[in-house]
């Protein structure tokens, strides 16, 4: 395993395992999908986000805060998008696969 396979997985099981399982089972599945497609800067900036509190980082993700300048960019949008596709996939009963 090459060092950036080790860091995908790492980034991956860091976003599944925060111990706030409201987070868990948002950030899980967007790394799941999106982390091997990063490039090293969007990358860095997940990683960052993974080092905020879960209060914190949940509350902008469901825009209940307004996210800090810093991390208000287009990872933060790609983030919020797949929390509105994952919720429509499961008011639609589909799943996250259909």
């Amino acid at each position: 395993m090459n060092s950036d396979d080790a860091r995908l997985k790492k980034l991956k099981l860091r976003a599944w395992r925060r111990g706030f399982r409201e987070a868990d089972l948002i950030l899980g599945p967007f790394a799941d999908k999106h982390v091997s497609t990063f490039t090293a800067e969007e990358l860095d900036e997940f990683e960052a986000l993974l080092e905020v509190p879960d209060q914190d980082l949940y509350g902008w993700i469901l825009e209940r805060e307004a996210t800090p300048a810093e991390f208000d960019g287009p990872l933060m949008s790609k983030l919020k998008a797949f929390r509105d596709e994952a919720h429509k996939a499961i008011g639609n009963g589909t799943g996250s696969d259909g």
